[in-house]
């Protein structure tokens, strides 16, 4: 049996830990197997370019999970997205993306694809399960869900997002800091989030909640309510920017700066509108998705409220690249080893499908492709988010 693995889209702290424990799996089952992985996602599938992966890679599982990122790369490409294949040299022009990628799977003699990635990455590769299917070719393929943004239908959580608010939440610990290198300043910490406000709303709550561990002093300026998150923006939650002007202005008045978490796919469409109207090229990945990390709507935001906030100084501070390339937490490894054990199995028994906790019945199971779909929004509802707003609003 000859089992490939891929790793596409953005990068999560999940993607080589994945791969290690999908190899343990394997190795303690019954079946002979041969791994090889793709380079850099579907870049490397469409242009045949692949490493042998040694079978006692899960000797150093250890070590391997101490590794953020993929060892064997990503890369951003869809398959249906023809055009930007071409202009990118991933094909020739009388070439079809998803003919050439299936074609190298049966040339590599693959049985058993398994992609980790998001609802693009494992939507893609039920593509090419249905293709080949109609060649007569039988290929498995089973996904493993990686997304920090944690906003894919119908799953309950995503492998690499608990890592990831972590991480947002310890790279805020350190920035708030400077909110004593001045007065009257605000700092906006964007976080990572195109249409889902999870990891915003979950890196506050953790932050909060280590802040509450804090012990200050009042009497030397070491005051609580300096170093608390004021604003949370999400997507999936309204807010009047007239109103809270009012009502940040009269923290700022009082504690001598402003705290602002701001997801950032919040109020983009507006933001997107403007630029527009202003003439501006707004840019596109190959998904046809803006690139937010282009649109800056962390600056937008502070220079709404710079002037309204009578701000001496403004601090805006991007933690995405910082929290999805960290090493995997427990939290998630308990996850990924759950999930990669199923997906063995799965595979094994020629199961096609993505691994995941299902929100229907709240089982991990191996949910069909047909299921999976992109931008599944925040559930504002959770009881640790109605928590977080309610010590927001008592500062």
């Amino acid at each position: 049996m000859k089992v490939a693995f891929l790793t596409a889209g953005g990068i999560a702290p999940c993607l080589s830990a994945s791969i290690v424990s999908l190899i343990k799996f394997y190795n303690n089952s019954d079946v002979s197997v041969e791994f090889i992985g793709y380079l850099n996602g579907y870049k490397g599938l469409l242009k045949g370019k692949s490493i042998k992966i040694p079978k006692d890679l899960h000797e150093y599982e250890d070590d391997i999970y101490l590794f953020g990122g993929s060892f064997i790369g990503n890369s951003r490409v869809k398959l249906s997205n023809i055009k930007d294949c071409i202009k990118n040299n991933y094909i020739k022009p009388n070439e079809i993306p998803l003919e050439i990628a299936a074609k190298q799977l049966v040339k590599d003699k693959i049985d058993i694809l398994h992609t980790v990635g998001g609802d693009d990455t494992n939507t893609t590769a039920a593509d090419l399960v249905g293709y080949l299917n109609k060649h007569n070719y039988k290929l498995t393929v089973v996904g493993l869900p990686k997304t920090i943004d944690n906003d894919i239908i119908p799953l309950k959580q995503t492998l690499g997002a608990y890592t990831a608010a972590e991480n947002t939440s310890r790279f805020f610990e350190n920035i708030v800091n400077e909110n004593t290198t001045s007065s009257r300043q605000l700092i906006i910490h964007e976080v990572m989030g195109r249409h889902c406000g999870w990891l915003t709303a979950y890196s506050a709550y953790l932050y909060m909640k280590n802040l509450n561990k804090k012990s200050f002093i009042k009497n030397i300026g070491l005051d609580k309510n300096k170093w608390a998150i004021h604003a949370v923006y999400i997507p999936e939650k309204e807010f009047d920017l007239n109103a809270e002007s009012v009502r940040l202005n009269e923290i700022m008045n009082k504690y001598d700066c402003v705290n602002i978490f701001l997801c950032e796919g919040a109020g983009i469409d507006n933001i997107v509108k403007e630029k527009e109207q202003n003439g501006e090229n707004i840019k596109r990945d190959a998904f046809g998705h803006v690139r937010l990390d282009e649109i800056n709507p962390g600056i937008w935001y502070s220079n709404y409220f710079k002037n309204k906030l009578n701000c001496d100084k403004v601090l805006v501070q991007k933690s995405g690249y910082f929290s999805r390339s960290a090493p995997p937490n427990k939290e998630d490894l308990e996850l990924i080893n759950n999930h990669a054990k199923l997906g063995v199995e799965c595979a094994i028994e020629s199961i096609s499908g993505v691994i995941g906790i299902d929100d229907d019945n709240d089982k991990l199971s191996c949910i069909n492709f047909k299921r999976i779909k992109g931008g599944k929004p925040f559930n504002t509802n959770k009881d640790w988010f109605k928590t977080l707003l309610k010590e927001i609003d008592l500062i």
